[in-house]
């Protein structure tokens, strides 16, 4: 991962630390090793874990104090290019929903601006279930920028007992001064 990526564990490495459970349905939220059952191979080596949903809405959160990562209120009032991404897949078993929020921040963490993906479903009988990447380029969003919330997470389409969800992992929040 990008050695300036400001999320804490992107890859599950640390298993859950650093991000908050916002929902933990089901079975809970699990990290396991890629590319696990019914799993497709990662684009990159280096990543060697993944973070798993179950069969009830599980999403998890971190929340990024950019002025305790080193920032400047005039660095961020400059409004700087953020950066984030996402990767995403499901199993050749069991159907999955994918969803993704991240938000720009004032000091009063109210929104300035947000970026939402899904519910996606992923279907394994019309989809091969290989890994997707999200991007999203944040720009123009006005002065007051002081946190960045990133929640993603999802939950099986099925409904079966265990950890049969959405995979994730690679997760990441850059700013560009």
């Amino acid at each position: 991962m990008d050695g300036n990526n400001l999320l804490q564990n992107p890859c599950g490495e640390d298993q859950m630390e650093g991000w908050e459970m916002t929902e933990n349905g089901g079975s809970e939220w699990r990290v396991e090793e890629l590319p696990g059952d019914c799993g497709s191979t990662f684009c990159n080596e280096a990543v060697k874990n993944y973070f798993v949903t179950s069969f009830e809405l599980c999403l998890k959160r971190q929340l990024v104090d950019l002025l305790a990562k080193g920032f400047s209120t005039e660095t961020l009032d400059s409004q700087p290019t953020i950066l984030v991404e996402d990767w995403y897949s499901g199993r050749t078993d069991c159907g999955c929903i994918y969803q993704l929020c991240v938000s720009l921040l004032d000091e009063n963490q109210e929104v300035i601006k947000e970026f939402r993906l899904g519910p996606v479903t992923l279907d394994p009988d019309n989809d091969d279930c290989s890994w997707r990447q999200v991007t999203h380029t944040f720009s123009d969003y006005g002065p007051g920028l002081r946190f960045v919330s990133f929640e993603h997470g999802g939950q099986d389409a099925k409904f079966w007992d265990g950890w049969y969800g959405v995979r994730v992992t690679g997760s990441s929040v850059i700013v560009q001064p």
